[in-house]
């Protein structure tokens, strides 16, 4: 049997950082994946491909040119989504072989296969892929050791001091919609699609929700976004939740049900895709995306025999050092549930593994956390909305500023504002919301202000280059300096 300071299972942004983290302080680590790939959903179905489609459904669509130039481009009939991804596999490849020279930087072993519990310490890996690592960028410096190599009865048998599970999700797929249906698919699926549908039911208005509708809104077809809830995403401050949902309908025209419970999906021969809802009324579409949520890959790894138990979605419960009902098992990323973005799965790894091996580097993760959607346009959000400020006591003073009252968003069409949240008594920022094109970009001024906890002086003292979108941020707390004592 080997063993190992560390096992890894998932070779996703949680599974990769974390087991560099502890190589990086001399462990010896090993990474378990069954993918054929490692990067997990961000890089092979779901952050990246999506954001690539997003870039060229913007592009090809002329939506920018519309807006600025009154210019009308068209797409082609039958295009294709993979012909608008004609970056997509490059960048794949590209990121693909970053993360594979981290890893053989760091002299972590691979191994392929799917791995499975025999006790707390002690994981059997089966044989995939025939034993052989299907990524072409392994380093062969580095020769990476397959599962059942040394052979023994049921595959390989590893040791781990620490194990840290990082097995990421998979959507959740009720039991009442049939996915074998061509026409019907998950936030995994769609990107599969064989041409632009002209018209797409989405179920579901969170992130990936919203994404998604908008994204092939901006390509033509006419899509209808379906929610159980009196507004999308309710985590979001309420003027961008609003915000939004107007965008959606007036610039992309998309059509918005809410409070809406699905009753039924099926097939009709003359209408395509039907989607009844439970008060009854019924709707049409040629394809179906079901985007209500993801579930942890948990219920395959046996976890049951050491006592730790996942949730009805999968997902398992830590502390705030990510550590299991196990001390030394670990958790991170989207196995843990909300916020399950790559940019925190990837520190949650880390913070993880510094508390394993008791490294004196992090101990934990920021707690200010940067939200990007990618809509269209985008959202971006840091710190307290305007109602948790209320919710927590504090006298929240706003300020705000419109992109079309901004030069540079005036000269690149962008639409949405920028809204800051102070506390009236000690000045400070207490929240950044944005929508607007960039918004992913232009929050992180807001996060450092928010990180060393600055006040509305920060913005007032700034000097920003000029015309920017960041310029907004000075005009904003000019903004709100006005309704300090109003």
């Amino acid at each position: 049997m080997d063993s190992f300071d560390l096992v890894v299972i998932g070779g996703g942004p949680a599974g990769e950082k974390g087991a560099a983290q502890a190589a990086y302080f001399g462990k010896k680590v090993a990474i378990i994946e069954k993918e054929p790939y490692f990067g997990g959903a961000c890089v092979n179905t779901g952050t990246l491909p999506s954001k690539t489609l997003r870039e060229s459904a913007i592009f090809f669509s002329g939506l920018k040119a519309r807006e600025i130039y009154h210019v009308d481009w068209k797409i082609k009939d039958g295009v294709t989504v993979q012909d608008l991804m004609h970056r997509k596999d490059e960048i794949q490849r590209v990121q693909r072989e970053q993360i594979d020279r981290n890893i053989a930087r760091h002299k972590i072993e691979r191994v392929a296969g799917a791995a499975v519990f025999e006790d707390a310490h002690t994981l059997r890996v089966s044989e995939i892929n025939g034993g052989q690592d299907a990524s072409p960028y392994s380093q062969p410096s580095i020769p990476a050791r397959m599962a059942g190599s040394p052979r023994e009865r049921g595959g390989r048998a590893i040791r781990g001091d620490v194990i840290l599970i990082a097995t990421g999700s998979r959507p959740h797929r009720p039991d009442n919609i049939a996915f074998d249906d061509t026409h019907i698919y998950d936030s995994d699926t769609i990107l599969q699609l064989d041409a632009i549908p002209k018209s797409l039911t989405v179920i579901g208005g969170g992130v990936i929700g919203c994404e998604y509708a908008c994204l092939f809104a901006a390509l033509g077809a006419h899509v209808t976004l379906v929610d159980g809830r009196d507004r999308l995403l309710p985590f979001l401050d309420g003027d961008v939740a609003n915000g939004l949902s107007e965008s959606m309908k007036q610039r992309l025209h998309i059509d918005i049900v809410f409070n809406a419970k699905v009753k039924s999906v099926g097939r009709d021969p003359a209408r395509g895709v039907v989607t009844t809802l439970e008060d009854g009324r019924s709707i049409a579409s040629d394809k179906l995306l079901f985007a209500a949520g993801r579930s942890g890959v948990t219920h395959e790894l046996g976890l049951d025999k050491l006592g730790i138990r996942a949730d009805s979605r999968g997902q398992l419960a830590v502390n705030e050092h990510f550590q299991t009902t196990v001390p030394h098992i670990y958790a991170a990323g989207d196995v843990i549930g909300f916020p399950a973005l790559a940019s925190t799965s990837m520190e949650q790894g880390r913070v993880a593994m510094c508390h394993a091996f008791d490294l004196k580097y992090k101990d934990r993760v920021s707690p200010v956390l940067p939200y990007g959607i990618y809509t269209i346009p985008e959202v971006s959000c840091a710190g307290l909305s305007e109602e948790e400020a209320g919710k927590k006591g504090r006298a929240p003073v706003t300020g705000r500023v419109a992109f079309s009252n901004n030069p540079r968003g005036q000269i690149a069409g962008t639409d949405g504002f920028l809204k800051l949240i102070f506390d009236r008594d000690s000045r400070k920022l207490l929240g950044v919301h944005i929508l607007g094109e960039n918004a992913a970009e232009v929050v992180h001024v807001g996060v450092s202000c928010l990180m060393f906890q600055g006040t509305v002086d920060f913005f007032i003292a700034s000097v920003f280059n000029y015309p920017t979108l960041c310029d907004a941020y000075k005009y904003a707390a000019y903004d709100a300096l006005g309704r300090w004592n109003a």
